[in-house]
């Protein structure tokens, strides 16, 4: 009998020693689960930041664009007045 209560024993011990191990484990899994929480959070932030900085940046190559297409058209303007006097000129030269 004496092996038996000593096994019984043993028993309880590996149990309690079972029972302290799985208190551990779900102590950090819930810390694990919080920093999982925490960083699904932080990436949603950066992906939204990322969006906003995308969507800037579209806006600038546009706006940046629009001031070349702005000065080519100001370039082409001028070189277009520039040929009409000079066509104006050619014509009173050709009427006398």
């Amino acid at each position: 009998m004496p092996q038996l209560g000593e096994q019984l024993n043993s028993i309880i011990e590996k149990t309690e020693r079972l029972m302290e191990l799985c208190a551990a484990l779900q102590e950090e899994n819930d810390l694990m689960r919080l920093e999982n929480q925490s960083l699904s959070v932080a990436l949603t932030t950066s992906k939204n930041k990322t969006a906003e900085l995308e969507e800037k940046l579209r806006v600038l190559k546009v706006a940046k664009s629009f001031s070349d297409t702005n000065e080519k058209s100001l370039d082409i303007k001028q070189k277009i007045n520039d040929f009409v006097q000079e066509i104006d000129k050619c014509i009173v030269l050709l009427k006398k």
